[in-house]
């Protein structure tokens, strides 16, 4: 596995706690504002924010780990890290595999970003990164689906013809759109999922509960409200 420890988040641990080992917070690290890889070679964007944050209130030693996003689940599962938690929409299948907390984002619109306003999506080629709820929703609607292992790459995909348009999170191609004069978000939007959670082991209950406790902290606060808004993510709670 294609993975890197970036950065520590040294947390306080109390005296009994039954984690004794860090806990590996398992992200993809090319999804902004969710997460990226910034300047200095670390962890970036919301969700550091918020794991950070999570990791203190449950008291727990946490270290980031980058991992590509084909490969998160199977390697969350083979104990190549703990969590994940990089933008990944709560959705039965995934939940047949892994566990989830409660949710941390409300569902985030999905948005067409193309060359054209003028597209016409019932008959359009349209890109999405695989493995996600977009491709999903794509190729159950039938429409014709091309598959790219990066968000990147699935907006190349559109710039170089390859496909018409690309199916993401809004609050991913939002700032691409704006950032680049010749591409442009049609006004059609899919609302997919059940929000974004982080991903467990079956198995870590215990670990689960904690962190599910420390997001209802954060959400009875306002403070993850403010990390929402903070970093354009989306609905509030």
């Amino acid at each position: 596995m294609n993975k890197l420890i970036l950065t520590t988040a040294t947390l306080a641990l109390t005296a009994g706690m039954s984690f004794a080992d860090t806990i590996r917070m398992g992200t993809e690290g090319a999804y902004p504002p969710y997460n990226f890889i910034n300047d200095a070679g670390e962890v970036d964007g919301f969700e550091r924010k918020l794991g950070d944050e999570l990791c203190a209130r449950a008291m727990l030693t946490c270290e980031w780990v980058v991992n590509d996003w084909d490969s998160i689940i199977p390697n969350l599962v083979s104990g190549n890290y703990d969590t994940i938690i990089a933008g990944m929409s709560i959705t039965a299948e995934r939940d047949e595999v892994i566990d989830f907390t409660q949710n941390y984002t409300q569902p985030d619109p999905s948005a067409y970003m193309a060359l054209s306003a003028d597209v016409d999506l019932s008959s359009a080629v349209i890109a999405a990164q695989a493995n996600t709820i977009q491709a999903s929703f794509v190729a159950a609607s039938g429409a014709t689906l091309v598959e790219f292992a990066t968000p990147e790459e699935t907006v190349a995909a559109v710039k170089n013809g390859e496909a018409d348009a690309v199916l993401a999170d809004k609050a991913y191609l939002t700032p691409v759109a704006e950032g680049d004069a010749d591409l442009v978000l049609l006004e059609q939007q899919e609302l997919i999922g059940g929000g974004v959670g982080m991903g467990l082991r079956e198995s870590d209950t215990e670990l689960r509960d904690k962190f599910d406790a420390a997001i209802a902290s954060m959400k009875a606060d306002g403070s993850l409200n403010a990390l929402i808004a903070e970093w354009g993510i989306g609905e509030q709670f």
